[in-house]
């Protein structure tokens, strides 16, 4: 079957006194129907969150704080700013994202590499997972229903089939998930595989092997 088959509905041609960022903005309702607009720039948005200016332009957000700055996806802002466990919280949320991309750039350094959404996905898939166990707030998927490292929570809770993102663990998250699972027995581990006489790891002995990097 052509992909066009999945495409969506065409929008109705009607007249709108719409004006991006002048009347209209991008945290508002979409008007009825829907509308599409090329602009001949990009829009640059300008959010505070108490004294602290945010940008929003070509697609990645940017904190201006001086002591708390960071650049994601425009994207990643919006989807976590709206989640439960940061309502109100704005301010630990910037903050979080500060620790988040500092600590990814150091795991980075190392030679860390996160998992593409494509191969996210084929795990999310195995045990119809709801939760990642790992990553960073800004890297996660939002197609899983909560997701975490340790004792911080990204989104959501705890419980439900677990995806595990092994490496990007600290040693302390990798002790803590361990004692955990010994309990579960619907998770899936994403892992590099054993080299040489290393240690075998709990999960390997209880859990099937299904490929490795």
């Amino acid at each position: 079957m052509s992909t066009s088959a999945y495409d969506p509905g065409l929008l109705r041609e009607q007249a709108t006194p719409l004006v991006i960022g002048k009347n209209w903005f991008q945290d508002q309702e979409i008007p009825a129907g829907g509308f599409v607009r090329i602009q001949d720039s990009s829009q640059v948005w300008e959010e505070r969150v108490d004294e602290t200016r945010i940008i929003t332009t070509d697609g990645v957000t940017t904190c201006l704080d001086p002591g708390r700055g960071w650049t994601i996806t425009s994207g990643e802002w919006k989807f976590l700013k709206k989640q439960e466990c940061w309502e109100g919280r704005e301010q630990a949320l910037i903050t979080s994202i500060r620790r988040e991309t500092k600590r990814t750039e150091e795991l980075e350094e190392t030679g860390y590499r996160s998992p593409t959404w494509a191969v996210l996905r084929a795990l999310h898939q195995i045990n119809s997972a709801t939760r990642i166990e790992g990553e960073a707030a800004m890297s996660t998927p939002p197609f899983f229903q909560s997701a975490g490292r340790g004792d911080l929570f990204f989104w959501g809770g705890k419980e439900g089939p677990t995806v595990v993102i092994w490496e990007s663990l600290s040693e302390q998250e990798k002790k803590s998930w361990l004692e955990e699972s010994s309990t579960m027995h619907d998770w899936v581990v994403w892992c590099k595989s054993k080299k040489g006489a290393e240690e075998i790891r709990s999960f390997e002995l209880s859990g099937k092997e299904n490929f490795f990097k």
